[in-house]
């Protein structure tokens, strides 16, 4: 693995101001919903002009369909284990498409979907080579590029991300990717001053994938979420330096009000107490502490909305699981803890310590059957 290619050119359309999309008169209203993805990639899906974005998973259906986000089509590195079904984010508002250097996104007058890929290549010999390493420098210029967009479009606030990063738990360069990754997040944070405040960091999640692409979607809009933490769990962005040079910047959770609608977004949730991980080598375990952790970020989200908005089965999951192996345990605690839920994804990755075997991420306030 090496550096980045260098992005050419200074911009590249920024083609919409606010004022470029007409408004509905119901206001703001985000909506996830699920579906199989041959209909989603029906012609007649992709022209709804209030689609955001359509999430495709890798799947013998979605293997011969690139990304294209003018369309609306967001490509996740990563299989889909049961059905083959893909996620629909849409709004209430007329959507068009944009683009912004590496950015393909798709925005309403208040929310933005978008998505960043960025192709990693082998470094020059240079002889001592002082370059940043590979990961480090994708990541930097991914997050560069995603607040610039936002810099210059009015969508200020990054609400939720979601990052897929070659080989995880791998080593260049004499640092894991992860650690790398960490570096260059953290630098774009830093240069468009987006660390001095915490309750602004938004919710993620960064799973491993065996792309040779860094690929980066988010969420953003006009309007502020408040970053949630985990009284269980030291805030990620706090973590002690065993874990790397750079903490992880992300919150546990957000949670956004939209007029009359209110979203929770749970980051990327593992089988982590404090700092430490818990129960290595016990997929049951760690299945059930990730629950734990979730329902703790839940009740944070209760308390900052001052009602009892939310429960663990009035939530949608991503869970992601490292072996195989393992599925059938996981999907057995989940349905004796969560069930049911709304809608529950397994997809198989590396998660950001090698000793995790599962990580669940989860959505409410946005989900329609």
């Amino acid at each position: 693995m090496g550096r980045i290619q260098k992005t050419k050119g200074k911009h590249q359309d920024l083609t919409m101001r606010l004022d470029d999309v007409m408004t509905t008169g119901t206001g703001t209203r985000l909506t996830l919903t699920y579906a199989p993805a041959a209909v989603a990639l029906n012609n007649d899906a992709l022209r709804t002009e209030n689609i955001l974005g359509i999430v495709l998973f890798d799947s013998p259906l979605s293997a011969g369909i690139g990304a294209d986000q003018n369309s609306g089509i967001l490509k996740t590195p990563l299989s889909i284990y049961g059905s083959d079904v893909c996620e629909i984010w849409s709004t209430t508002q007329s959507v068009i498409p944009g683009h912004y250097l590496d950015i393909r996104y798709r925005r309403s007058a208040t929310l933005t979907f978008g998505s960043i890929t960025l192709a990693i290549t082998s470094p020059p010999d240079d002889g001592d080579n002082f370059s940043p390493p590979p990961i480090q420098s994708c990541a930097q210029e991914a997050y560069q590029q995603i607040f610039t967009l936002l810099q210059e479009s009015g969508h200020l606030h990054l609400l939720r991300v979601w990052n897929f990063l070659p080989d995880i738990n791998g080593a260049t360069h004499g640092l894991e990717h992860y650690r790398q990754f960490n570096i260059g997040r953290a630098s774009s944070f830093i240069t468009h001053n987006r660390l001095s405040e915490e309750s602004s960091i938004p919710a993620a999640s960064a799973v491993g994938t065996s792309s040779a692409n860094l690929v980066v979607h988010f969420l953003a809009g006009q309007h502020k979420s408040v970053a949630l933490e985990n009284p269980r769990q030291i805030s990620a962005y706090c973590y002690p330096k065993k874990y790397g040079p750079c903490s992880p910047t992300f919150s546990r959770g957000g949670w956004l009000k939209l007029d009359q609608q209110h979203a929770l977004f749970i980051s990327g949730t593992a089988s982590i107490v404090g700092h430490d991980t818990l129960h290595i080598g016990d997929v049951a375990a760690q299945t059930q502490e990730s629950i734990r952790n979730i329902s703790a970020v839940i009740d944070e989200a209760n308390r900052v909305a001052g009602h009892h908005l939310y429960a663990l089965n009035t939530l949608t999951y991503r869970v992601y699981f490292r072996n195989m192996a393992d599925l059938t345990i996981i999907q057995s605690e989940l349905h004796r803890l969560i069930a049911p839920a709304m809608k529950t994804l397994y997809i198989q990755a590396d998660i950001c310590r090698s000793e995790l075997l599962v990580e669940i991420e989860a959505t409410g306030g946005v989900v329609y059957s």
